[in-house]
This record gives C-alpha cells, structure tokens and sequence, in this order.
C-alpha cells in the first residue's frame, strides 16, 4: 500500500511538474529571463507552501534545526543548481538534447545503487531503463549540436536530479514533507535571487500581458498557476520519493517529459505525433518493468518516521 500510494504521489508530481514548460515558454517569450523566472517560480511556490507549512509543523522548530542540512543541500542542489546549469545548458545545445542528457538521471542511479550495493541490478531492471530511454529519445527527437559546454553543464544538470531524488527519499526524522519543500523552495529562490544580484545570470523581467492559457492574459496569470504546480510538485515528488526510493521515482518522474509534451499541445498548440503517444508508452512500460523488480526487505525504502516512537510506560507496581 505504502509503495502504491508513492506512484500515485509520483505520477501526480510528474503531471503538475509537466505544466512547467507551456506555463513558463509565455513568460520568457515575452521578455523574461529563465533566472528569473525560476526564482519567482520557486519563491512563490515556497510562499503558497509556507502557511500550510507552519500549521502542520506546529512550532515544532527543532525539527526544522535538525534538518538543516538536507533542507539546504536541496535548496542549493535540488532547487537552484540544477535548474541553473540546466539553462546555461540550453542556451548552449539544443533543448532536447538538453533533456535527454538530464533525464539520464535515473541511469546514473541504477549505477549509485549498484556500487553502493555491491550487487549488480537485475536483469528486468536493465530491460525497464533501456525501453524508458527508448521512450525518451521518441518523445523528444532528434539530438545533437551545439557547444561542448553546454553538454558538461547538461550533464551537471542530470547528477543534480539524480542527487534530487536522493535527498528526497532520506528518511524525515519527523519533518512533515510540506515544511521540507516550503523552506528548500524558499531557500533556492533566496540563493538565486542572490546569484542574479551580483550579476553571474541575467534577471530580466515584463510586466505586460502574455500569450498563454489559450488567449492574451495578465502576466501575474501564468506565474501563480506556475508557482502553484510547483509548489505540488515539490510536495508530491518528496513524499513520493520516500515510498518509492530514489530509483524507482527517478523512472515514474520520466513521465514528466511525457506530461509536458501533451501540456503544450494542448494550451501551447505545439505538435503531438504518433512518436511521442509510443514514446510515453515505453516510458510506462519502463516504470512497470522497474517496478516488478522483486525486492528484499534491505532493498525496501526506509519507512517514514513522521512522529518519534513513544517510549513504554513503566510496569505498574501492585
């Protein structure tokens, strides 16, 4: 139950996640940076998060403390840093070159897990990354070109995902998933908003009406349904990542490039063929051949520790 419950959590998170792209592409057409919208993007999804956040956590401040350390590593890795070298890749090669090369990620954690484990994975776990990839170069296209740079920054992209997931799925020590998501999104905003400040990326925006949603709309429109997937997303891809593990996850949040090809044929009118509906095919195929891997209780997810065990009252003395 607990695992199926994290595919559900997972495919949600992949399909808010999807909206991304035909939500952001009308912001940046008309004159916003990639930066800067991602800093907007996570800063107002953390704020959208930050009530709930602080009702469940209940004043409970030592368990921010004490996950101090994971919240700033996926603030400065899962939140900013992949998304920054992503776009510095893709101003260099191709998108979907781009996108293929970070969507590797779970290949690279089929390997962590086999050298972290001293076993090698089976043989239907091999056969679910082969067709999960076959999957992503039909959905995507043609690849190729462009500077050398933007591949190291494209494969920089790719590490930072699969170190994502596995920040993601350490066990929570009690710290409600929502309160995790809303300080790492506040705190990556925070970090990119300082690196657009000192000048190292462009922080460009427009405040005028967008092409987006099907018509001409405020611009303010497509940045709160933005922040607010996003804000989903975060919350969903963690507490989906500590049912499934890092692996597993990192292959159902490849249905996120599946997700966002149908999103913008849908509010973008971008083309959706025959290629990419058996593309999505594969990657489900993938998911499902990865999934039926049959594990042991060392391989299960650690369960998720959302209040310490209470300690035994003492016997009663007659």
């Amino acid at each position: 139950m607990n695992r199926s419950l994290g595919l559900v959590y997972g495919v949600l998170a992949s399909l808010t996640f999807g909206t991304s792209g035909a939500l952001a592409k009308p912001l940046m057409e008309a004159g916003w940076s990639p930066a800067a919208t991602v800093t907007l993007r996570a800063g107002l999804a953390g704020i959208l998060l930050l009530p709930i956040a602080l009702v469940v956590l209940r004043g409970r401040w030592h368990l921010v403390v004490r996950a101090r350390g994971r919240i700033l590593l996926m603030a400065l890795i899962g939140v900013a840093g992949t998304q920054l070298v992503y776009f510095a890749a893709i101003e260099r090669i191709p998108v979907a070159t781009g996108l293929l090369i970070e969507y590797l990620a779970p290949l690279m954690l089929v390997a962590w897990v086999a050298v972290t484990t001293r076993r090698l994975p089976g043989l239907v776990v091999l056969l679910g990354a082969a067709v999960a990839v076959g999957g992503l170069l039909l959905i995507i296209g043609p690849v190729g070109g462009g500077d050398p740079l933007g591949y190291l920054f494209a494969a920089l992209a790719a590490v930072g995902c699969a170190i994502y997931y596995l920040i993601a799925e350490r066990p929570s020590q009690g710290l409600p998933g929502v309160v995790f998501a809303a300080a790492s999104l506040l705190g990556g905003s925070a970090s990119l908003a300082l690196v657009g400040a000192v000048g190292i990326v462009p922080f460009t925006f427009a405040f005028g009406d967008v092409h987006a949603l099907g018509g001409i709309v405020p611009w303010w429109m497509p940045l709160v349904l933005l922040a607010a997937t996003t804000a989903a997303g975060y919350s969903l891809s963690i507490a989906a990542s500590q049912r499934l593990g890092a692996r597993l996850m990192s292959f159902v949040g490849m249905l996120e490039v599946v997700f966002a090809s149908t999103f913008a044929w849908i509010l973008l009118g971008e083309e959706l063929g025959l290629w990419q509906i058996l593309g999505g095919g594969l990657i489900l195929a993938g998911i499902a051949l990865v999934r039926a891997e049959k594990t042991t209780p060392s391989d299960e997810t650690l369960p998720i520790a959302d209040e310490p065990e209470p300690e035994p009252l003492p016997a009663r003395v007659e």
